[in-house]
């Protein structure tokens, strides 16, 4: 009986090349995307909708965005109205006025703000970013301090 010879067992090449392809385009990419979408978010607790009358009555601080300026509320009634200066809004008294409000209530941590509905999105971002915090003069020097207002923001629709 003659034998058969067999022929070498040679395994075969793997290309990988178009999976590094993929993995040099891919994982910048997330990476990128991760640390953009850390940056872009607000913290926010959104108002609820649970029925029932509170036991007490609670102060609530209301800062109304307008086509025609800024309004500062209690709940109920307007505190103070702030006018647009030209086509801006007046983030300076507004600070002023919100500083006041926390000196008055500082155990107060919690804010809305409401907008109309044509009122651009950077506005609304402006002032959400001076309800959460100012920047108050320090006695004495030419130093700034950053303080904190109310950082928990709820926002809605003006009435």
């Amino acid at each position: 009986m003659a034998k058969r010879q067999r022929k070498p067992h040679i395994p075969p090449e793997l290309d990988v090349t178009t999976f590094l392809n993929l993995m040099v385009v891919l994982i910048p990419f997330l990476l990128i995307s991760a640390v953009f979408s850390r940056v872009t978010i607000m913290e926010l607790s959104v108002p609820t909708g649970a029925g029932g009358t509170p036991d007490k009555p609670n102060f609530t601080i209301e800062v109304i965005i307008r086509d025609l300026g800024l309004e500062i509320a209690d709940g109920s009634n307007v505190m103070a109205a702030i006018p647009k200066i030209g086509d801006q809004y007046d983030m300076k008294k507004l600070s002023e006025l919100l500083v006041r409000l926390k000196n008055q209530y500082p155990e107060k941590e919690d804010a809305t703000v409401l907008m109309e509905p044509k009122i651009e999105y950077d506005y609304l971002i402006q002032i959400m970013d001076a309800v959460r915090s100012t920047d108050i003069a320090t006695p004495g020097s030419v130093a700034t301090q950053r303080v904190e207002l109310f950082p928990n923001i709820s926002i809605g629709d003006a009435p």
